[in-house]
């Protein structure tokens, strides 16, 4: 199995991880509805059993439901994974002590005593990101977590945070953001080069872009709640092409999922991919993309496509 590093000397994982955004949610994801504990269980334990070892959440997912989920489950499942969790720049939160008592939370709800990787959500004011770091650099030499993360940061705030690290003698060890067929953005404004460049893990999340790059949904058959039809009505007018290429790959391959060579794709790019999943049936869809990769001439072509669906 492949596997890929987190920051430098960081472990080594699988390069499919898991997303944690829908545990607990039923606001967005509708949780309790659609699906609940019992499901979310059997997604981690298939995981874990495929090899998945990387979860990621945060303390806003699902108001700390997430969290506690993952905690619970972890405490039941003897398997060994790795947990990366996320502290939110609320704007109340303008005391470099407000990140320690937001980590013992996040702490607290996974049953940890320290965390593998912990990352600033979102480069959001009114404090400058650099005091969250400081905050960070703390919390490493007081043993309450190991690597230092961010999410959605650019190229110039990337650039800002290694410079922060540096300067207390740590090393930036990932970049969580949005990145698939349909969002490439990091490709074009060199932040994908940049962490390359310093062994900063990106972390793709919404590597299927909410479901889009999963073969289920056409303009026809959007998807089924209100958000996501609003937010990605005008990519599925677009995706045709792409999609048939998918289609056709996944069938050169043994007749994979769609959503695999999407997966398959973010992988060829370096990145560790953390897609969702709510039940036993969809962990074990993201796992089986392990198994098999893409050629470099898929990979190729389905760069050609997707710049056409994404930049027109």
């Amino acid at each position: 199995m492949q596997m890929i590093q987190i920051g430098p000397g960081g472990p080594k994982v699988a390069p499919i991880g898991m997303g944690t955004w829908a545990w607990g949610d039923n606001l967005f994801w509708s949780y309790g509805r659609e699906y609940g504990e019992d499901d979310l269980r059997a997604a981690y334990d298939t995981s874990l059993e495929a090899g998945v070892t990387f979860f990621d959440t945060a303390e806003i997912y699902g108001t700390g439901r997430s969290e506690a989920l993952l905690g619970r489950f972890a405490a039941a499942n003897a398997e060994e994974h790795i947990v990366a969790s996320k502290f939110f720049p609320y704007p109340w939160r303008v005391l470099r002590g407000s990140l320690r008592q937001a980590l013992a939370g996040s702490l607290q709800r996974l049953g940890l005593p320290s965390l593998q990787l912990y990352q600033i959500h979102w480069p959001f004011p009114p404090r400058s990101f650099a005091t969250w770091l400081h905050a960070m650099a703390d919390a490493v030499e007081a043993g309450l977590l190991k690597q230092i993360g961010v999410s959605n940061f650019g190229p110039r705030q990337t650039e800002k945070a290694i410079q922060v690290l540096e300067s207390r003698g740590q090393r930036l060890a990932s970049n969580q953001i949005s990145y698939s067929l349909l969002a490439r953005n990091a490709e074009r404004n060199g932040l994908l080069q940049l962490c390359r460049d310093h062994d900063i893990t990106v972390i793709a999340y919404s590597p299927l872009a909410q479901g889009l790059l999963t073969g289920k949904y056409t303009r026809q058959q959007p998807p089924p709640d209100l958000a996501r039809r609003v937010m990605n009505g005008g990519k599925l007018s677009r995706l045709g092409p792409l999609l048939a290429e998918m289609q056709r790959i996944a069938t050169l391959h043994g007749d994979k999922p769609v959503s695999q060579v999407a997966l398959n794709w973010c992988v060829a790019k370096g990145t560790l991919a953390i897609p969702g999943a709510k039940n036993a049936k969809q962990a074990g869809l993201n796992a089986g993309t392990l198994s098999w990769s893409l050629s470099e001439e898929e990979v190729g072509r389905l760069d050609e496509l997707s710049a056409t669906a994404v930049w027109g």
